[in-house]
């Protein structure tokens, strides 16, 4: 008992302690000059602007996409006339 009680003092303890640290930490995400500030604030600019880019570049894929859809229906139809013109040239042969 006396063990698991040290035990429990002990956790106590660095549960406090670690407590202290994440309030030490969430007050130098307060103060803007903090370095630890400035990077969580430049890592967020980096996340909006990389997550901007990805919206972009998600709406160009879609783009080339239907860009691409189009291209195919016109090859296929380039196909069928190049074969109609093809018969049409051997039978005036």
């Amino acid at each position: 008992v006396t063990a698991l009680q040290d035990e429990k003092n002990s956790l106590m303890s660095e549960n406090e302690i670690m407590n202290d640290r994440l309030d030490q930490l969430d007050d130098s995400l307060d103060d803007p000059n903090s370095v630890v500030a400035k990077k969580y604030f430049n890592a967020q600019l980096q996340l909006e602007q990389l997550q901007e880019e990805n919206f972009r570049l998600e709406a160009a894929k879609d783009d080339y996409r239907v860009h691409c859809e189009d291209l195919e229906k016109q090859l296929i139809e380039l196909q069928h006339r190049n074969n109609e013109l093809t018969s049409l040239a051997e039978e005036s042969r």
